[in-house]
């Protein structure tokens, strides 16, 4: 009969568990200070453990999640870069101006295939062993 060595296996769990609690609280507490926004991916790969162990962790969550909206959020385009309200409403209507030709290409194919199909089938039908190999 085998000796029970399951407690040992439980001390190495404790242990992996710890070992990677101290690192998350670790890399938390480095990316809390570094000048970037910190996501749970970022974190998750910075600290070298998977976002669904992170999900299991309510604590780091929250303080993920609290380290957002301290965070000054920067514009992606300056103001003076964005677009105007003219602008877009041009870009808008060449959009649909372009649908509009898309689909007129669209029907115009479609048409083109029915009657290219309708023309084989008619050829077909009056020398079915033509295009045969």
């Amino acid at each position: 009969m085998r000796a029970d060595n399951s407690r040992h296996l439980a001390k190495a769990a404790r242990s992996r568990a710890e070992q990677t609690r101290r690192r998350a609280v670790s890399t938390l507490r480095h990316l809390a200070t570094a000048e970037q926004t910190i996501t749970v991916s970022v974190f998750a790969q910075r600290a070298g453990v998977s976002r669904s162990w992170l999900y299991t962790q309510a604590d780091l969550l929250a303080q993920i999640r609290a380290e957002r909206p301290r965070r000054a959020t920067v514009p992606a385009v300056p103001a003076r870069q964005a677009a105007s309200d003219g602008s877009l409403r041009q870009r808008l209507q060449l959009a649909h101006q372009r649908i509009g030709e898309l689909e007129a290409d669209n029907q115009q194919l479609r048409h083109a295939l029915a009657q290219a199909l309708g023309d084989q089938r008619a050829r077909h039908a009056r020398d079915p062993l033509e295009n045969r190999p």
